[in-house]
């Protein structure tokens, strides 16, 4: 059959290929077919590899770019594959292993030219290549036999209609990774695209009635995360002397094709990732991703994100009304279960986020389970880990939480549920806390993170929403949580002093009290030389009293000055004054959470009354500010009422003491003395054009975590990398 190919290298120089690539046509009846298919290197394992796979490739596709033209050997090459995939379901159930290799190795060879022609060339010039007509070779008709529309109808029926067994598990894979190659043409334009050989093929003609199936389809294989067989199932033929241009890549689960390391995340350092243990699962995974996200045509919604957006659990009866198109049902209960134990993923949270967004079913589903903890902490460890996670990573995490914080009844139960010895919770050992608890600590540590570090508005203003969602139904808070939701409050109440300190006396601001903020603790506990209280009695109640007159007039004119005084309208304001406004939002929204729970909850949440009043000094002092006198008006009073019978039960109380003291008072105090505010409510709403930002971010994943795939970063358009 011809030397063999051992190297990766030699490929631009097997006999096979330069004959596949070359000058003659080939009959698709020609026997050279079954040695193209039946010849063999090994498989490559690392990302290196997989770049020179790409390299020899390229060579191939552009001598074949040229000649395909005269020579029709793509189109030949593809009917080949056509012609074997009527046959490969008999084949699966006979066992016919050889027959199902060579469908596989010609499905392998069409994805990676595929994958070239589409970097390579336009989409009408690739529309050309696929359009060969044989009866007169290098003219193109408009009647021509269209052989992209039929190789993607074939690839949709190979993935729903073969039997996934340990012989067809690599064209499974293979054919979910040729429908993610031919959407790829994403990569190489910087816009998004609105109108592209996808939107062609996928939301009309022939391919369209296979969507509801292929959702399915692609739905189940990411909930049945499918292990590949193992290596001593030999189910392929094994490696000899000579045949087999591919065997190496067919036969990938014995060589070790599913330990490739990809690339690393986008906008980062080449990385390896972890052995997947299911490449089918993840292919399905992202090419459902990207299906999911397709812009619409312009007369056509996309039929895919429909199907998503519909689809009910298997044991609902009821029927689909008629105006919803593509519908399908599955088991609700295996899809949460395989979305809990995948979360580690951004795309399995992608699609948990999808989900929940879009289709009201799930979302319901989903919120009635009691058993919500294994779906809500891989979640919280996530935003937990906010250090190690992408930022894309870590706003569906939060978003995910946000939506399921609109729903009042997951807000009560997650009060109910008790967890003991959260061990990746490192910054206190937490032997048993509450969910709702445990989800107000981590969503602090991600808004605190976010202040100091990334300073992005976007994340903070939805961390604030979804504790203002929950605020309300706030049950039992651990002391740890009511002692975060204080002190954090109590930290930017000290912040926004020490700015309007520097804002009014850019010159001559206290020392004693620019040196009491500088030594404040990282956790912002406490103070570590002086007390507040005697530095906010000396200014806070002058700048306040500014403040009230004309409360942005008189900010207005301290930055004004500010700037005068550093002589240049080019120089920026310091982060201080910058951080000004965003300060005050923090504080409002804190103090409105603190209030709603007061109002709301009181008698439930002695810990959070506790903490208030051993911080009751600074408090204090902001119930003039112009920006918080309204809201400040119950927290005052709460102070007032518990401090008064604090007072009379006399000094030196145990903590015990002091809580027996609160509870009793919570009963005691007549609910009527508490000013009724409007509820905070929060829904999630997508931004105007979503796709702008979701589009780039499922073709990073892709690009990151695909199994078996590259693309040379250079030639990528979609987003950007960076250089180290």
């Amino acid at each position: 059959m011809g030397s063999n190919s051992s190297r990766i290298g030699d490929l631009p120089k097997n006999e096979y290929l330069k004959k596949l690539s070359g000058t003659e046509s080939v009959s698709e009846n020609d026997p050279f077919w079954n040695q193209l298919l039946s010849f063999s290197f090994p498989a490559p394992t690392s990302s290196t590899e997989l770049k020179l796979l790409e390299e020899a490739t390229v060579s191939v596709c552009r001598s074949l770019v040229v000649n395909n033209p005269r020579t029709g050997n793509l189109g030949a090459l593809i009917k080949v594959f056509l012609s074997r995939t009527k046959e490969l379901k008999l084949s699966a159930e006979c066992q016919n292993h050889i027959f199902i290799w060579q469908t596989h190795n010609a499905l392998f060879i069409i994805c990676c030219l595929l994958k070239v022609f589409i970097c390579e060339m336009s989409e009408e010039e690739l529309q050309l290549h696929f359009t060969y007509e044989e009866k007169s070779p290098g003219s193109y008709s408009s009647d021509a036999e269209d052989l992209l529309e039929e190789l993607l109808c074939c690839l949709m029926q190979l993935i729903t209609d073969i039997p996934l067994l340990d012989i067809t598990y690599e064209i499974s894979v293979e054919a979910v990774s040729t429908m993610v190659v031919f959407l790829s043409c994403q990569l190489f334009h910087k816009e998004v695209l609105r109108q592209s050989i996808s939107h062609k093929y996928l939301m009309r003609g022939r391919c369209l009635p296979y969507t509801s199936k292929l959702v399915k389809t692609l739905l189940y294989n990411f909930i049945r995360q499918e292990k590949p067989p193992p290596p001593g199932a030999h189910v392929l033929p094994q490696q000899s002397d000579g045949g087999g241009l591919l065997y190496g890549l067919a036969s990938g689960v014995a060589t070790g094709l599913w330990t490739v390391f990809t690339l690393g995340g986008v906008g980062s350092k080449a990385a390896a990732t972890p052995e997947l243990s299911s490449p089918l699962a993840n292919q399905s995974l992202l090419l459902l991703l990207v299906l999911a996200n397709l812009t619409d045509a312009a007369d056509t919604p996309n039929p895919y994100r429909q199907a998503i957006m519909s689809f009910k659990n298997t044991q609902d009866s009821s029927p689909f009304p008629s105006s919803i198109p593509h519908a399908f049902q599955i088991n609700f209960n295996s899809l949460y279960t395989a979305l809990c134990e995948q979360q580690t993923s951004d795309q399995a949270t992608l699609l948990l986020y999808t989900l929940l967004h879009q289709n009201s079913n799930v979302r319901t589903y989903m919120l009635a389970r009691t058993d919500m903890e294994n779906l809500v902490l891989p979640i919280l460890e996530i935003l937990y880990h906010v250090e190690e996670r992408n930022s894309h990573h870590v706003y569906m995490a939060l978003i995910i939480l946000l939506i399921l914080t609109e729903d009042d009844g997951f807000n009560r139960s997650i009060h109910e549920v008790i967890l003991k010895n959260i061990t990746w919770y490192s910054e206190r050992v937490l032997t048993e806390i509450s969910l709702g608890s445990l989800l107000i600590l981590v969503v602090i540590r991600t808004i605190q993170y976010n202040m100091t570090r990334t300073r992005d508005k976007y994340l903070h203003t939805n961390c604030l929403a979804a504790l203002a969602n929950m605020s309300a139904q706030f049950r039992s808070l651990h002391q740890y949580a009511a002692q975060r939701i204080i002190s954090y409050t109590c930290r930017h109440l000290r912040r926004y002093v020490y700015v309007l300190d520097k804002l009014y006396f850019p010159h001559y601001h206290c020392s004693t009290l620019q040196h009491c903020f500088s030594t404040l603790s990282d956790n912002g506990e406490e103070l570590l030389s002086l007390t507040c209280s005697h530095i906010l009695r000396s200014y806070a109640s002058s700048l306040f009293s500014l403040l009230s007159k004309k409360h942005n007039k008189v900010l207005e004119q301290a930055t004004q000055s500010l700037r005068g005084s550093l002589s240049s309208n080019d120089v920026p304001l310091p982060d201080y004054a910058q951080d000004l406004n965003v300060i005050e939002e923090v504080i409002r929204m804190m103090l409105e959470i603190i209030n709603s729970c007061l109002t709301n909850s009181l008698h439930h949440n002695p810990n959070l009354v506790y903490a208030l009043l051993y911080k009751r000094d600074l408090f204090e002092q902001f119930r003039t500010h112009p920006s918080f006198q309204d809201i400040m008006q119950n927290i005052d009073l709460v102070i007032t009422f518990f401090s008064s019978r604090l007072l009379q039960a006399g000094a030196e109380l145990s903590v015990e003491r002091v809580l027996e003291i609160i509870k009793q008072g919570a009963v005691a105090l007549p609910k009527d003395r508490l000013k009724k505010f409007p509820e905070l409510k929060f829904k999630y709403v997508e931004e105007e054009q979503p796709e702008e930002f979701f589009i780039p971010y499922v073709w990073s994943l892709v690009y990151n975590s695909a199994v078996g795939l590259y693309w040379n970063p250079q030639d990528i358009q979609l987003f950007t990398m960076d250089s180290d």
